[in-house]
């Protein structure tokens, strides 16, 4: 996915409505009346973020009769889900990295500690 696709994606998903629109879409094609019905907005509303979930090519819509159904482009998501866990590999190396360093630092037997002097009585 393109860095312009990767904004995108991610500022239309910044939207819980949207987000929420996404989630009910993992469970089938629905039109934009159904993606509507839990919420207390206007149909137009419902299409505006649809609208703008189609710009950011996550959803595609199609006229069905005198409906329109609106459909979750899987690949689109998939492209998110490889950036985020690319990332994520990334930044649990680096963890590792630190945790190895952290417990070198705290072994007895590290070079960078220095042995404490016994008292002498």
């Amino acid at each position: 996915m393109a860095g312009h696709e990767l904004d995108r994606a991610f500022a239309a998903l910044a939207d819980g409505t949207r987000r929420d629109i996404v989630s009910r879409l993992t469970l089938g094609d629905a039109t934009v009346g159904e993606l509507a019905a839990p919420y207390d907005v206007s149909l137009q509303a419902i299409s505006k973020h649809i609208r703008v979930l189609e710009v950011a090519g996550l959803v595609s819509v199609t006229a069905d009769a005198q409906r329109r159904r609106v459909h979750l482009e899987a690949a689109a998501l998939a492209g998110l889900v490889r950036w985020i866990e690319r990332h994520q590999r990334a930044a649990e190396a680096r963890l590792s990295r630190l945790e190895a360093v952290l417990a070198d630092l705290d072994s007895p037997t590290s070079p960078n500690t220095t042995p404490t002097k016994g008292k002498t009585s």
